[in-house]
């Protein structure tokens, strides 16, 4: 059964890295792109946003759907809508068609995580699930150490060639998760898991702060991940390769403070005081961005920047997989929300700040993270009996 286990985890983490490689290989050329089509900060931050739109508004019924029809199905179908979604980006021709890109893969990205989580949850004991989840962020930030490099050299070849090249990884592992995966044995929940998540839910004390920290991280992270690569254009002249290899230092040092660090600090500290301390480092690190000037310095406060965000991520993600007992889909689609709702009005927000003043989205960003810090004291584990029911046996 272990190995069962570890194969289906395997299989997961695979098809993650392939469609996260996809999303990595476009990073270092997007500010080409977006200079090739006269697109300023603002415009910038609302083709992200519309990303987020549309990851939030099918967020809760990819929840509902997750628990419903199965994990496999939400997978294969949303990695299929982002092949299609890469595919329109590289064709497009216009603002209008980019727009139309973005919002297509919201809807896939509404689909997949939540699933994954979920998927997770279900083959995994509470003992292994922080582990595990470490290394679903893993395998996403490994996708990013490879990604960009290659999108980086791809670029060399032709701007929209990065965007082609992930359509066809997001369409390789769709195939691959179809083929390969089971869907997992959630013995008779999900007609109970359905009927007790409501939007109600939200506010429940064991799930209403988590979502709110969910929130702040992707308010504050896509704030600066959205502008960054244009902010290093604009501001220093750096290039795609440049780009490229801060993107994949910082996902190097994430990947390893993912696979060696997580469990660790998750058993020492626990899920809410690891969350704190992440982002203290983090809005540290993101206003130190805007003191440094050597491209050395900007190198190694780019490179450490994403340690904090990415072990904050699946932090939040394994309280919430403990929590949710029998509304594993609901939790992960109500993540994958929040997560939404910081992506529509980081990147928005932050566009206009960085029109006005390069370095206004960095300090803004700073100042919502250190509100997280804040908001984290008032955040306690919940009691067993406001739990939800486990799963059957």
């Amino acid at each position: 059964m272990k190995k069962k286990m570890n194969i289906t985890l395997a299989t997961l983490l695979i098809n993650l890295f392939i469609a996260f490689m996809g999303i990595g290989l476009v990073i270092p050329v997007l500010p080409s792109i977006l200079n090739e089509l006269g697109m300023t900060g603002s415009a910038a931050g609302n083709l992200v946003a519309a990303f987020a739109i549309t990851q939030l508004l099918a967020s809760p019924i990819a929840g509902r759907l997750v628990d419903r029809i199965g994990r496999k199905p939400m997978i294969v179908f949303g990695l299929i809508l982002f092949s299609a979604s890469e595919l329109l980006f590289g064709l497009g021709q216009s603002v209008w068609v980019l727009f139309a890109s973005r919002l297509i893969g919201g809807v896939s990205a509404a689909f997949i995580m939540p699933a994954v989580t979920a998927f997770i949850a279900d083959i995994t004991t509470m003992e292994e699930r922080p582990k595990a989840l470490g290394y679903m962020s893993a395998a996403i930030s490994t996708g990013f150490i490879i990604g960009p490099g290659i999108g980086g050299f791809l670029a060399e070849i032709g701007t929209r060639v990065p965007f082609f090249a992930a359509a066809v990884l997001a369409f390789v592992a769709a195939v691959f998760s179809f083929l390969s995966l089971r869907e997992p044995d959630r013995q008779g929940q999900q007609e109970e898991a359905v009927a007790g998540s409501g939007f109600r839910r939200i506010f429940a004390p064991i799930y209403f702060i988590a979502f709110l920290i969910v929130f702040i991280l992707s308010f504050g992270l896509s704030s600066f991940e959205s502008l960054f690569a244009l902010y290093a254009d604009h501001k220093f002249g750096f290039t795609p390769k440049d780009i490229a290899i801060m993107v994949t230092g910082g996902a190097v040092i994430g990947a390893v403070a993912q696979v060696w660090l997580f469990d660790r600090l998750d058993k020492w500290l626990g899920e809410i005081r690891l969350i704190r301390w992440c982002l203290i480092v983090s809005g540290a690190l993101v206003f130190c961005v805007t003191l440094v000037s050597s491209y050395m310095l900007i190198l190694l406060v780019t490179m450490t920047v994403f340690i904090g965000f990415d072990l904050v991520r699946p932090a939040v993600t394994t309280y919430l997989s403990k929590v949710a007992g029998n509304e594993q889909g609901f939790a992960g689609g109500m993540n994958s929300m929040f997560t939404s709702l910081g992506n529509v009005f980081g990147p928005v927000i932050g566009g206009k700040l960085f029109d006005i003043q390069l370095d206004f989205p960095f300090y803004f960003a700073t100042l919502v993270l250190f509100a997280g810090v804040a908001l984290s004291y008032f955040w306690k584990r919940p009691k067993a009996e406001q739990l939800p029911p486990a799963p059957s046996e």
